[in-house]
């Protein structure tokens, strides 16, 4: 039995513009697709992104979480991983959530994952996930009310391939154990980090649908952010 799941992040924020940083068409300063963010490439970091979410038990998983308890849950690091949500939920999910200042917001606007657990190749995985991508209809990303331009032509990052490790309790329902291979694909932004203070992030995913799923899906999350100052000294 194969498993798959899909997700999708609300946000909105404002920042400043480093070295490695682009100005997208004067939207929020974003770390761009083919650049490597703290050293790492973006296929890399939401293979990441995975591991890390689908490490967590389903009772206190951030992709579950209603209100934003979870949004600090094993997180560290110069970045942050921010949750989306499922899809086709009645309402949208909207989370409070207070983060360190210096880190820098991870999160996908439309994704979805595909991990063998029979004898599929992670080709074969790419081959069933790739469609669902092909089809997406919306991608919108707001800080603080201020849109992300251009999602379509310069977000969608397709992962490295990687493994997971499920616990019990896992999202999946799968046995406890190491699954491979997985693979993702998906619209990913990474922001720099934000200024200290109060923040709105707003994320509206939705696809046509594709034959892995059956159906159209969407998702759609909003982040009440506090940058909290931190005092290393």
């Amino acid at each position: 039995m194969k498993k798959a799941t899909k997700l999708a992040v609300a946000l909105a924020v404002s920042l400043v513009l480093p070295p490695g940083v682009a100005m997208a068409d004067q939207g929020p300063p974003i770390y761009l697709p083919q650049t490597a963010p703290f050293g790492k490439p973006l296929p890399q970091w939401t293979a990441e992104w995975w591991q890390f979410m689908l490490s967590i038990p389903t009772a206190v998983n951030p992709l579950a979480d209603e209100t934003g308890d979870s949004c600090m849950l094993g997180q560290r690091g110069e970045v942050w991983f921010l949750a989306g949500n499922f899809g086709g939920t009645a309402a949208p999910t909207t989370r409070a959530c207070s983060i360190p200042e210096g880190k820098a917001l991870f999160f996908p606007v439309l994704n979805v994952v595909d991990v063998n657990t029979t004898t599929q190749t992670a080709s074969e995985l790419r081959t069933e996930t790739a469609p669902c991508l092909d089809a997406a209809t919306q991608l919108t990303v707001e800080v603080d009310g201020q849109s992300l331009p251009r999602l379509f032509d310069k977000n969608r990052v397709r992962s490295a391939v990687f493994e997971i490790a499920l616990p019990t309790d896992n999202l999946f329902g799968l046995d406890a154990g190491i699954y491979s291979p997985a693979i993702d694909d998906g619209y990913y932004v990474m922001l720099k980090p934000l200024p200290v203070g109060k923040h709105q992030l707003h994320i509206v995913g939705a696809s046509a649908g594709c034959d892995l799923f059956g159906r159209a899906f969407s998702t759609e999350v909003t982040y009440n952010v506090t940058i909290v100052p931190v005092n290393l000294q």
